[in-house]
């Protein structure tokens, strides 16, 4: 997985874990250099870790869809990850023309367990393909799902607070 990190002081700098050692030991690629890599706690809250021969301490403020706001060693730093994420779940669920594994007819499936956030829709409701219907939120990050074509919303089955798994029903468009 490929990490993009941006601080207050510079651009962007390019990060990746290489390799799992396995017992929380790494190798990771930051801005092209290869460096051991040792996560010495890690919680909802933040981690700790050592990368080189240097302890940092992680405290996490807001997770979305394609990045993560933190502090790391006092310092904010904006982390993007997953950033093709939204267009996974969209062609998954039935956008862009999805075949295997996506919404077939009207269903408008989770491709992803999570809590549902938001439910933007209600019966009755005209979507076009593309519009958000919900927001679901899983390890930290919030995910739009979209409409799967255009249409009326008939039935919404996600209710805000729910917890939802993987291919339930979100709602039925017809």
């Amino acid at each position: 997985m490929l990490y993009n990190i941006r601080d207050t002081d510079g651009g962007p700098v390019e990060a990746a874990i290489s390799r799992r050692l396995g017992g929380g030991e790494y190798v990771a690629s930051v801005g092209g250099r290869e460096e051991p890599l040792r996560v010495l706690s890690a919680g909802p809250g933040g981690a700790e870790f050592i990368l080189g021969q240097r302890y940092h301490s992680v405290r996490y403020l807001r997770a979305g869809t394609a990045s993560v706001d933190m502090v790391v060693d006092g310092i904010p730093v904006q982390v993007g990850m997953h950033s093709h994420l939204d267009g996974i779940v969209y062609k998954n669920s039935g956008g862009a023309g999805a075949g295997a594994g996506g919404a077939s007819g009207n269903a408008l499936k989770s491709q992803i367990p999570g809590k549902v956030v938001e439910v933007s829709v209600e019966e009755g409701a005209q979507v076009k393909r593309g519009d958000q219907v919900a927001v679901l939120e899983s390890m930290k990050m919030q995910v739009a799902v979209k409409s799967h074509k255009d249409g009326t919303v008939r039935s919404v089955r996600a209710r805000q607070g729910a917890s939802i798994a993987k291919n339930d029903v979100i709602a039925e468009i017809e």
